[in-house]
C-alpha cells in the first residue's frame, strides 16, 4: 500500500499544469524553457539533473515535483539506491537549513534585549 495515489496524483497535476498553459501559455513556456536549459549545455546528464530536481522536490515539499522528478529520474535510469542518495542531501540540508535559520531565531531573541 502507498501512501497515496502517486500516478494517479501525477496525472492530474500535468492535466492542471495543461490548463494553465491553455490560459498562460507564455508562463509554461517559460516554465518548459527553464527546465530545458540544462539539456543544452550538456555539464551535467539527465538523470544527475532529476536527481538534484528530486532532493529540491522533497526540500521544497512539492508532492507535485516529487512525482513528476521521480517518474523523470527513473525513466533516465536511476536506481533505487541512487534516489535514496539523493534524498539523504535533501535530508541532509534540511537539517543544516534548520540549525542555520536557529541562529537567526536565536539572533532576533538576542535582539529583544537591545
Amino acid at each position: 500500500m502507498h501512501m497515496m495515489d502517486w500516478n494517479g496524483y501525477r496525472e492530474q497535476v500535468l492535466a492542471g499544469v495543461g490548463g494553465i498553459g491553455k490560459l498562460s501559455p507564455d508562463t509554461t513556456r517559460g516554465y518548459a524553457m527553464l527546465g530545458g536549459a540544462g539539456d543544452k549545455t550538456g555539464h551535467l546528464d539527465g538523470k544527475t539533473r532529476e536527481l538534484i530536481a528530486l532532493a529540491c522536490a522533497v526540500t521544497l515539499r512539492c508532492d507535485g515535483c516529487i512525482t513528476v522528478h521521480t517518474k523523470a529520474a527513473a525513466g533516465k535510469g536511476a536506481t533505487k539506491e541512487e534516489i535514496v542518495e539523493a534524498l539523504g542531501v535533501a535530508i541532509s540540508l534540511n537539517a543544516g537549513a534548520a540549525l542555520v535559520y536557529s541562529t537567526r531565531a536565536m539572533d532576533a531573541f538576542d535582539a529583544l534585549e537591545k
